[in-house]
């Protein structure tokens, strides 16, 4: 349909996305004079922080690596308020950078991307918009984000819920009143503990309907004063040389090794790393903690003492510490006094894994046994189809017609994260077999791929190229090496939205990239060294 309507605009290049990864793609391709647009559902810039205004949304990357690093002067004309800022401050940071960079001028706002359709003859793509646009450009360049597919409709008779209903990517910009209410929370994830803890004191009554338990890590969240903020600005040349090169994309690193140290020595360093407040627990510790499962059971172990000693309540453990899968195999969150929510005479936890949520009635929850939980409101913590959901929403089509949404729904594959074979001219970001799909510092991540992206756009345009595709034996090679890597680790095996298990019918396969950061951009480089090896040039 796409190919028979008239395009209203040409553009070199058409970016999906105005979040960390679409705003600095479009700075970079601008500076090398391309026509080049970006498409935005939102109203605004921010991507997942124009979305995820819920109660208690902040960073657990701290604010000062969660940045740009391509240019000092950006860096350091922003000061951060906090070590871990809520979602307004940082809302407030995309915007100052949109205005730095004079952005919004190229950038469609509230319009979202229906289509797209590959025209082999042309070498060029025709992409539609939901509000009837027709744009003709040779790159499409996917920017929208690892997690911005809700999980929304999971279950029967949300329509028929007489009071309001909410999902934390899709909360209303105008807030909602939870005040005196009879609030329940489906799901307790990082998204989940960061609302529950968060409204607890406004609501009337609160109930916390629990399926999978998650080890939390205490967060530490000082507030900055001049002399903080003037010290890490100092330590930009260091952070822009330090980040791209760990393995998570962080300041930290894992730094210790199991087997050199005694007992007492490897508690000394965990309890060191607990009190830091931080992520470090799981991103600069013990290495072996993902590969070896006596290690991993001993680390789990720590984090599990240092949760029973603020639950009082053996049932309320039973319900809220996991015994069935390691630490750092799924998504660790951090808290402030989470758990001891559960002991105020308001809160209820509900254990969904023997008594399952029904459906919701107009009058609230009803569980598999026939409780029925009467709710004014339901927050759905949910979650996200990862990776592919963003993608697999539009309805985009590669050579002879292939349907990204069937390729992915038989295989998950891509070359790098970068492009997938049977896409020309594709190049995307935050998509599955790369760091930026989960294990990493998104900003270090994203800014990487962004780069090589205009750096080989830069080179087709140097060397007369039209078209960029993934081989099939590039593609193949990268994805033996993602699955022979990820197999190595413990993440695989367990059921997690890092092995896309939270969405019914999805190919199961490791979605990030866990050689590393370091050493995902070293291989990267190689291949753009190469000539850009695994991928046609012409």
């Amino acid at each position: 349909m796409a190919n028979t309507l008239a395009a209203n605009r040409t553009l070199d290049a058409l970016i999906i996305g105005a979040g960390v990864a679409g705003l600095y793609q479009l700075h970079m391709l601008r500076e090398q004079g391309l026509d080049v647009r970006v498409y935005e559902t939102a109203s605004d810039v921010g991507g997942t922080w124009y979305w995820n205004r819920y109660p208690g949304a902040r960073f657990d990357s701290e604010a000062y690596i969660y940045q740009y690093l391509f240019s000092e002067d950006l860096y350091k004309n922003w000061s951060w308020s906090q070590r871990f800022p809520d979602q307004p401050e940082i809302e407030r940071w995309m915007h100052y950078i949109a205005d730095e960079l004079d952005l919004r001028r190229d950038i469609s706002f509230s319009t979202s991307v229906a289509s797209a359709e590959y025209r082999e003859d042309a070498g060029r793509w025709t992409v539609r918009t939901a509000e009837g646009e027709v744009i003709d450009t040779q790159f499409l360049i996917t920017c929208c984000g690892m997690l911005s597919a809700p999980l929304q409709d999971l279950f029967p008779g949300q329509q028929d819920f007489n009071g309001s209903l909410f999902h934390t990517s899709r909360w209303p910009r105008e807030g909602a009143d939870l005040a005196g209410k009879r609030v329940g929370v489906v799901g307790t994830g990082a998204t989940g503990i960061q609302v529950i803890q968060t409204i607890v004191d406004e609501v009337a009554d609160l109930k916390v309907f629990v399926r999978t338990p998650q080890y939390a890590i205490p967060m530490k969240n000082p507030s900055y004063d001049a002399a903080d903020v003037a010290a890490y600005k100092d330590r930009f040349e260091e952070l822009r040389n330090t980040l791209p090169h760990t393995f998570t994309g962080f300041e930290y690193d894992f730094r210790y090794i199991w087997a050199d140290l005694t007992a007492e020595g490897r508690r000394e360093v965990l309890e060191e790393i607990y009190e830091n407040g931080s992520l470090q627990l799981w991103l600069a510790s013990f290495a072996e903690m993902f590969f070896d499962e006596d290690v991993s059971e001993e680390v789990s172990e720590f984090v599990r003492e240092k949760m029973r000693a603020r639950l009082s309540d053996p049932e309320l453990c039973k319900m809220l510490i996991p015994e069935d899968y390691g630490f750092g195999t799924h998504r660790v969150p951090l808290e402030t006094n989470y758990l001891e929510v559960y002991h105020r005479p308001h809160v209820t936890a509900v254990g969904l894994r023997e008594n399952p949520i029904s459906r919701i009635v107009p009058e609230g929850v009803l569980l598999a046994d026939g409780t029925l939980h009467e709710l004014d409101v339901i927050i759905l913590a949910t979650g996200f189809d990862a990776g592919t959901g963003a993608l697999t929403r539009i309805d985009i089509r590669g050579r002879d017609g292939r349907s990204l949404k069937e390729d992915w729904s038989r295989d998950i594959r891509t070359t790098m994260g970068l492009a997938v074979h049977g896409y020309p001219n594709m190049l995307t970001t935050a998509v599955p077999l790369a760091p930026s799909a989960a294990l990493c510092n998104m900003t270090t991540c994203l800014q990487q791929q962004t780069e090589w992206i205009s750096e080989c756009i830069r080179y087709m345009r140097d060397n007369d190229h039209m078209v960029i595709e993934a081989t099939r034996e590039g593609e193949d090679a990268w994805v033996e090496h993602h699955d022979e890597t990820a197999d190595a680790n413990l993440i695989s095996k367990t059921d997690s939205w890092y092995t896309g298990s939270n969405v019914e019918g999805k190919p199961r396969r490791v979605l990030s990239y866990t050689g590393g950061v370091g050493t995902y951009r070293q291989k990267t480089q190689e291949a753009a060294t190469a000539g850009y090896k695994g991928f046609d040039l012409r």
